[in-house]
């Protein structure tokens, strides 16, 4: 029972994204489309989930005067193997989402759950942090990818919902993801206070 509250607590009352506002560099860069959100957010939640587990295991070893730039070591180490991995398997990703794959190493929710979670916690649970909090971080970047690529360009995951003609190119365009968030942590927000 307590995972699931932990993850529950990642998607839903911790969102990264509409409750804690952070990560806001990849959240409004990577998601002019539902398909490059989505994928960073799975980035992220990988980097995560490995990062927060290392953390919590390793965490009585750690002195507390090195603790940040130890978790940021193992931090860059994980995002290395995963940009290694895309880049060999999954080369058109990697070359959509560009730089923001190696800027996952100072997305400040990786280091900001390293300190508030894994550094107090045990494995499992960090673990179960890692993947609520990365799941409420894909849900949220997909959702606005997708919002952006509907209004923007007429698909969404490339399938045509209506004419192109009919798209709004400032929705793809950087003021768009700002107008799209700011839209969405205010309906959510809304939903919230009414449950």
């Amino acid at each position: 029972m307590n995972a699931l509250r932990i993850i529950y607590n990642g998607i839903v009352k911790e969102n990264p994204t509409f409750v804690l506002v952070l990560g806001m560099c990849p959240t409004l860069g990577t998601t002019s489309s539902a398909m490059t959100g989505m994928s960073m957010g799975l980035a992220t939640m990988f980097v995560l989930m490995c990062s927060n587990t290392s953390i919590s295991a390793v965490k009585s070893l750690i002195p507390a005067q090195v603790r940040i730039p130890a978790y940021i070591i193992l931090i860059a180490s994980f995002v290395t193997v995963l940009q290694m991995c895309m880049q060999a398997w999954l080369p058109a990703l990697n070359a959509s989402l560009g730089i923001f794959i190696p800027l996952i190493v100072v997305n400040c929710i990786l280091l900001g759950r390293a300190e508030m979670f894994a550094s107090k916690h045990g494995v499992f649970d960090s673990l179960c942090d890692g993947i609520g909090i990365g799941l409420g971080f894909t849900l949220a970047l997909t959702l606005l990818g997708s919002m952006r690529e509907i209004l923007g360009a007429g698909t969404i995951f490339g399938a045509r919902v209506y004419p192109e003609s009919y798209g709004s190119l400032v929705f793809i365009l950087a003021p768009g993801a700002f107008i799209a968030l700011g839209l969405m942590i205010a309906a959510y927000n809304k939903i919230r206070r009414c449950q």
